[in-house]
């Protein structure tokens, strides 16, 4: 096998040694035969043609057979879908924020195998949860937009007088995903930004041990003057919403005084961006699919991976409203107009004025779950640490010990960052909530993604109910590709 298609398909070899065909029969909980289940919903793995910056890209795609991207599913349905690669590369599709029987889960050789070009696989478990969710490739073709939108409504919805406009963030390059990730690694110019070295206030020294600033008394991180922070490390060609640049935004037709709900989907590679809802303000009902107590604001910071719910009253009024999303620490920007009939529509350029917000734990520290888990006591707890040498591009995450979990356990996990780089923490199989922040105590949202700036902490409270061995990354792409992943393990 030659370098690229090692990288494309087992996400750069040492992230994935860790996983194993350690249960009873994996194959069990999921269909391997040649064609579709009774009722099955066909999924296809495609590549498709779109036009970016005046160019013609070929990218990837997830369809129906009728060509629309994603899935939609009432709470209560079964996950039927036979996952169809109509590609000639090898791929596998995650369903992120859903927690399906192990084997479903979508990650390479965790237990199962990448599915071959022109074949295909079934998947049937239950969706009991409502929410926004999504799906994409467990491999670099994530960058190559090989990623859709997994809606799940809620039945006591049915009734509301409100109209749902689904968007899908990525961040967009012509230059191959295993080519950008040879230029993190060997520090060319090229494609990277705001790169720097590591220095004694924390990450890994030179005989790969770690360095680690000491916690203060109230459980921040100390040992920060003279670091600076890295925003982004590859600047893109281009930022769409949608698979559109906002020289070209898609126009979504809209009520003039009408409610909206907004399905926000940061599907980035390794872009982070702010919700800026412009002269509108927004209530923000869910976090990665979860209802939280409703806060309202007009910028929300989402990070890759990440979803935002957020519900909006049009003024009766025709004219068009800028929906945008600004990019981490600088101009760039994308997004869509909402357009009531007969409003004219302005055109917008791809850059701001100013630079996007840098992302912080301020909106995280109000959120609250609308169903937060149960009080109980703590059966297992661990440190995972966060480091890495931007220098080198080496990412790993460390625990105080083995990371294995009993059926059952409550269990809580202490991210801490000890690098200079925002981490966006994802766990596969469960839903998490924060309980903590910097050491201090909150009854926070349950999420299944966070995002953990540097030299931050957070715990996060997890109840061991999927048995596996789930992946536990970090979900900028290039990260987890470098290194930074690892597993939530049970014991049996």
């Amino acid at each position: 096998m030659d370098r690229r298609a090692f990288l494309k398909g087992t996400m750069a070899g040492a992230a994935m040694l860790s996983f194993g065909r350690s249960l009873a029969n994996p194959a069990s909980a999921e269909s391997l035969a040649d064609g579709p289940a009774a009722g099955a919903t066909i999924l296809n793995i495609v590549r498709r043609t779109i036009e970016v910056n005046r160019r013609a890209a070929s990218v990837f795609g997830l369809q129906l057979d009728d060509g629309k991207p994603g899935i939609r599913l009432r709470a209560g349905d079964a996950f039927n879908v036979y996952l169809r690669n109509r590609t000639s590369e090898a791929s596998i599709v995650h369903w992120h924020g859903l927690t399906p029987p192990w084997p479903s889960d979508g990650v390479p050789d965790a237990p199962l195998p990448l599915i071959a070009a022109g074949s295909g696989r079934g998947f049937n478990f239950p969706v009991t949860r409502s929410g926004t969710y999504w799906m994409h490739a467990h491999t670099l073709q994530e960058q190559q937009l090989l990623a859709a939108p997994l809606i799940v409504s809620d039945p006591a919805d049915d009734g509301l007088d409100e109209q749902e406009v689904v968007v899908l963030l990525h961040d967009f390059s012509f230059t191959a995903p295993d080519a950008l990730l040879e230029r993190l690694k060997t520090g060319s110019s090229m494609g990277m930004h705001g790169g720097m070295e590591m220095n004694s206030g924390g990450g890994m020294n030179m005989d790969g041990g770690m360095n680690m600033p000491e916690m203060d008394m109230s459980g921040g991180i100390s040992g920060m003057r003279g670091m600076a922070t890295d925003l982004n490390d590859i600047d893109y060609e281009a930022y769409l919403a949608n698979d559109r640049t906002l020289d070209d935004p898609e126009i979504v037709p809209v009520e003039s005084g009408g409610r909206v709900r907004l399905r926000i989907i940061n599907g980035a590679a390794a872009t982070a961006f702010t919700l800026d809802l412009g002269e509108l303000e927004g209530t923000l009902v869910a976090v990665d699919g979860q209802n939280i107590k409703p806060l309202k604001g007009r910028r929300f910071p989402i990070t890759m991976g990440q979803r935002v719910d957020v519900r909006l009253q049009l003024p009766n009024e025709a004219r068009s409203f800028p929906i945008l999303a600004l990019r981490e620490g600088a101009k760039e920007r994308t997004g869509f107009i909402l357009r009531p009939a007969g409003s004219p529509v302005a055109r917008l350029a791809t850059t701001g004025e100013e630079d996007g917000p840098v992302l912080d734990l301020a909106l995280e520290a109000q959120l609250e779950a609308n169903v937060p888990l149960s009080a109980r006591t703590v059966d297992a707890a661990f440190t995972m640490t966060l480091a890495g040498d931007m220098a080198a591009y080496r990412w790993l995450l460390h625990t105080d010990r083995p990371l294995v979990v009993g059926r059952g356990n409550r269990v809580e996990v202490t991210l801490r960052n000890m690098s200079m780089m925002a981490h966006p923490m994802h766990l596969h199989g469960h839903h998490f909530q924060v309980v903590a922040i910097d050491g201090n105590r909150v009854a926070g949202a349950v999420r299944d993604t966070v995002l953990v700036p540097p030299m931050r902490s957070i715990t996060l409270a997890v109840d061991a109910d999927n048995p596996g061995r789930w992946a536990f990354h970090c979900h900028h792409l290039y990260h987890m590709a470098a290194g930074m992943m690892a597993t939530f393990n049970y014991s049996t």
